[in-house]
């Protein structure tokens, strides 16, 4: 995804394209002419176009595909604006009056794939309720379905997210080796700083809190949680109930968040209040609930109780903490915390944030 298909008549234009491709990491494939550029036309992952090719392009009844940037050296007139709507253009671009936004145009162009990434956070909702671990599982059960999933660990005070996986010697960086302000974070630098799991197709990239060192900034959450999803990935927080503001940066890009709640008494009353915190920022919350109740409690009371709706239940896994405690995460598809893990993927790819049509506003200060 990170080659784009170029016709452009106008050399200025031309180098232009070539610097900002070079500036957002993509390389350039210069095509000659409408009958070169029609093979590669549907296949191409992103096409750049000038004002004159982009006609061409109209003449010769190419149809309309996504991933089309034109690119003009003044102010558009009516003819461009013609063939960018027949063309199915995304975006119109006049350098050099715009060279940085060119440069994140063609940075997303490269990108993101069909259909944006989506975001899960999890939560506990009391101390020792398990989200680390379920989030893990959920990460696992991305890689085993060979998709493409981000692991961020929100929580600073868990002990790094990398020894729930057991993959402490892992080779990558942690939250305190990158630095980041804030900004646009390049998706392809990202994949390869961070240490990572691969099978078959699937690939599972995490980034853990260290055992020492500064904690994220909610604008380095924001920044990493953006670009997950610009690549298409399935985003995965692990965010502590004792919510942060970096833990509210990743809240604010939620579009659903699980609250993992054992099915006691006391901790009904924990989540309730964590649920409560979490809903408030507009986010849709359901709640995995853990069994068995030592008071004969049913997962739909403790849902009820706790003011969410219930997304599934998980029993109790044998030897699992033993498994943790030798560095050994479970990465096989039976069991109730691969069963939980998947009815939660599952949950999260079939969920419509209600955003979609009225975009919720995010008071200032949050991330």
């Amino acid at each position: 995804m990170n080659r784009l298909l170029a016709m452009l008549t106008e050399a200025r234009l031309l180098d232009e394209v070539l610097c900002a491709a070079a500036v957002a990491g993509c390389e350039v494939e210069r095509v000659p002419d409408v009958p070169a550029l029609r093979a590669r036309w549907q296949a191409a992952p992103a096409v750049v176009l000038d004002a004159e090719a982009a006609a061409s392009c109209v003449r010769a009844a190419l149809p309309r595909r996504p991933g089309v940037l034109l690119v003009a050296g003044g102010p558009p007139g009516p003819g461009t604006w013609s063939s960018a709507v027949e063309l199915g253009v995304e975006q119109v671009v006049e350098v050099p009056a715009e060279p940085a936004r060119l440069q994140e145009v063609l940075s997303d162009l490269v990108e993101s794939p069909s259909g944006d990434g989506r975001v899960l956070s999890v939560v506990g909702g009391c101390g020792g309720a398990g989200a680390s671990v379920l989030a893990a599982a959920v990460g696992q059960a991305v890689l085993s379905a060979g998709g493409r999933g981000l692991l961020v660990d929100c929580d600073p005070l868990g002990g790094g997210l990398d020894l729930a996986l057991g993959a402490e010697h892992v080779e990558g960086k942690r939250w305190p080796d990158l630095r980041l302000t804030g900004g646009r974070v390049p998706v392809a630098e990202l994949r390869a700083a961070l240490p990572s799991r691969a099978r078959g197709r699937g690939r599972l990239s995490f980034l853990s809190c260290a055992r020492d060192g500064p904690d994220p900034t909610p604008q380095a959450v924001g920044a990493v949680v953006d670009a997950g999803r610009r690549a298409g990935d399935t985003v995965i927080c692990d965010v502590p109930r004792q919510l942060s503001p970096a833990a509210g940066a990743a809240l604010d890009r939620t579009d659903l968040a699980v609250l993992v709640v054992p099915a006691r008494l006391r901790a009904c009353a924990a989540a309730r209040r964590v649920a409560d915190q979490v809903a408030g920022r507009g986010v849709a919350v359901q709640a995995v609930v853990r069994g068995p109740s030592p008071s004969g409690l049913r997962a739909r009371q403790v849902a009820r109780a706790v003011g969410v709706p219930l997304l599934t239940t998980m029993r109790p896994e044998r030897h699992l903490e033993a498994a943790l405690d030798r560095g050994r995460f479970p990465n096989h598809r039976q069991g109730p915390l691969a069963t939980a893990a998947r009815d939660v993927l599952a949950a999260l790819r079939s969920h419509q944030r209600s955003s979609a049509e009225e975009p919720r506003l995010v008071e200032a200060g949050r991330g």
